[in-house]
């Protein structure tokens, strides 16, 4: 597996001179299966559009995308109008929730409603693409094979307001697990740590100084300090912190990393159009 991060900005996007080195784009993974060089999407933040941009100019032809969402807060579904290959006709699209105990009722209407006409010139209907609207509450059983590769994929809720899942996905031996948008409360969530048990590779929520969170309880988010210890917990070898503030500016964050640096040493603050293979 390879993960490519091409929104790790948190609640709005920015674009001022003093946010280019970290990226100003709201959330957006892409992790590619090696093997087949095959696609899966994870969130639909304002990164979607350079990830569309892109599979455009190396010529990437996948007859069906899966964009798999851990919540539908604007900051994750603000660049699916501008992803082309949206507009495709021959292009199908999955649009996917993970886990149980969903409270989402009618997944087609969460696109519906902000491409009303009021909202945006080209309705959800008019965009050409192929939508397929799927909710799986075992994906484990429902995607026991991807690109002919045993596969494991888990999605587990945790906190953060109107609810959000962290995935893991096992494949060929290497733990993947991103966990964005989580609020622990007192305690670290130990559900969170079990999710994490063993990762390669664990993608956390870290919006927040610890000072910073003292102020912001109930937004649903995270501090650097919680990303650690949830790191530490669960035993994962590279932690990598995401979901940046719109406040928080580069000379900040790459502050923040070498204090983070000096407790974790295999943790960084992620960085737009950063790629790490596992």
């Amino acid at each position: 597996m390879k993960l490519k991060f091409y929104g790790v900005r948190g609640s709005i996007p920015v674009c001022d001179a003093g946010f280019q080195q970290f990226g100003g784009n709201t959330t957006c993974f892409q992790i590619t299966f090696t093997d087949t060089n095959r696609i899966a999407i994870i969130d639909a933040g304002t990164g979607l559009r350079n990830l569309g941009r892109d599979m455009r100019a190396i010529g990437h032809h996948q007859d069906h995308l899966i964009i798999a969402f851990t919540h539908f807060h604007w900051d994750h579904m603000q660049g699916f109008p501008f992803f082309a290959p949206a507009y495709n006709p021959q292009q199908k699209i999955t649009i996917l929730t993970l886990g149980r105990g969903k409270t989402i009722g009618n997944l087609r209407e969460i696109f519906e409603v902000p491409l009303q006409s009021q909202y945006f010139p080209v309705q959800l209907d008019r965009m050409g693409a192929q939508f397929e609207f799927l909710k799986v509450e075992d994906a484990s059983k429902h995607f026991t094979r991807v690109n002919n590769v045993e596969t494991t994929f888990t999605g587990r809720r945790h906190n953060h307001p109107g609810g959000a899942y962290g995935f893991r996905i096992e494949s060929k031996g290497r733990v993947l697990v991103i966990c964005t948008d989580v609020e622990h409360g007192e305690e670290i969530d130990p559900q969170v740590v079990e999710l994490s048990r063993g990762a390669d590779l664990l993608v956390h929520d870290a919006q927040y100084t610890a000072e910073e969170l003292r102020t912001h309880r109930g937004w649903g988010h995270s501090s650097f300090d919680q990303a650690m210890q949830v790191a530490e917990m669960a035993g994962v070898k590279d932690l990598v912190m995401t979901h940046h503030d719109p406040e928080h500016d580069d000379e900040f964050l790459l502050r923040m990393e070498k204090l983070c640096q000096g407790r974790f040493p295999n943790a960084q603050l992620a960085r737009e159009g950063m790629e790490i293979v596992l």
